[in-house]
C-alpha cells in the first residue's frame, strides 16, 4: 500500500497522502513481532519521505498506547507497537502536530478513522454545533482516551451500519476506514475506503483500490493497486 501510494504521488496524480491507519493487528499474526515492526518501519519511512502526509489514528494503533484491550490485540507485540507508534508520532508531530490526529481537515474533506457524527459533537458540548469546524476538530483531537474509546467516537463509528447524521452536512465529505467493505463507496456524505482488511485465511475482503480526492470539489476517483 505504501509503495503504491508513493507511485501515485511521484506520478503527480496526488499532492500527498492520508493514512487512516490501523497498522497493527491481523489474523494469526500475534506472535510475528517482526511483521509488526516491518509495517510500522515502512510507515515511518513514508512519513519521513513525505512530510506533508497526514496520519489519522486508528483504534488498533491507540489501543496499545492507551492499554485498551480489544479483538486482535497482541500482548507479544505490545512493546514493539508502542515503541514504533512513539517513533511515528515523533516524526510526524515533531515537524507539525496538525498532521496527526483523530479528525483532520483538508479544505472541504474531513478524514477520520470511523467518522465524526453530529451526535458525538453534541455529546462533547451543544455549543460546538455553532462553532467553527476547525475549533471542533481541535477539541476532538484533544479529548481523553476515555472520551474517544466508545462506539460513537470518530475512532469507532461505523457509518456503513449506523445511519447517524454526519457532522459537516453538505459542506464536507468525510473519508473513513475502520469498517471493511467490498468496494469503495460513497453514501450519506461518507466515502468508505477500508478495502484492505482480510478474512481469517488472509484473503482480502475488498477490491484493490485507493482513491485520489480533490479536497476542494470533493470529486474523487479510484486508483487500482494491482
Amino acid at each position: 500500500m505504501f509503495d503504491r501510494a508513493e507511485e501515485i504521488i511521484e506520478s503527480g496524480k496526488a499532492d500527498t497522502a492520508v493514512c487512516l491507519m490501523d497498522l497493527a493487528d491481523d489474523w494469526d499474526m500475534a506472535m510475528n513481532i517482526n511483521a509488526y515492526a516491518a509495517v510500522y518501519d515502512r510507515a515511518i519511512a513514508f512519513a519521513k519521505k513525505y512530510p506533508s502526509s497526514l496520519w489519522v489514528y486508528g483504534n488498533h494503533d491507540v489501543s496499545y498506547i492507551w492499554g485498551k484491550y480489544e479483538t486482535g490485540y497482541s500482548p507479544y507485540a505490545e512493546a514493539t507497537v508502542i515503541s514504533k507508534m512513539n517513533e511515528l508520532e515523533n516524526v510526524v508531530k515533531g515537524r507539525d502536530d496538525t498532521k496527526m490526529g483523530f479528525v483532520l481537515r483538508v479544505d472541504n474533506v474531513l478524514f477520520a478513522h470511523g467518522g465524526l457524527t453530529v451526535g458525538f459533537v453534541q455529546q462533547i458540548g451543544r455549543r460546538l454545533m455553532d462553532a467553527d469546524v476547525d475549533e471542533v476538530i481541535e477539541i476532538v483531537n484533544d479529548l481523553s482516551p476515555n472520551q474517544l474509546w466508545g462506539d460513537h467516537s470518530p475512532l469507532w463509528h461505523r457509518p456503513q451500519v449506523r445511519r447517524d447524521v454526519m457532522y459537516g452536512g453538505d459542506q464536507f465529505v468525510q473519508v473513513v476506514g475502520h469498517t471493511p467493505v467490498e468496494a469503495i463507496t460513497f453514501e450519506n456524505g461518507v466515502i468508505s475506503t477500508d478495502v484492505f482488511s482480510t478474512y481469517r485465511d488472509g484473503t482480502r475482503i475488498g477490491e484493490s483500490a485507493m482513491i485520489v480526492i480533490n479536497t476542494v470539489t470533493k470529486a474523487y476517483e479510484k486508483i487500482p493497486i494491482e
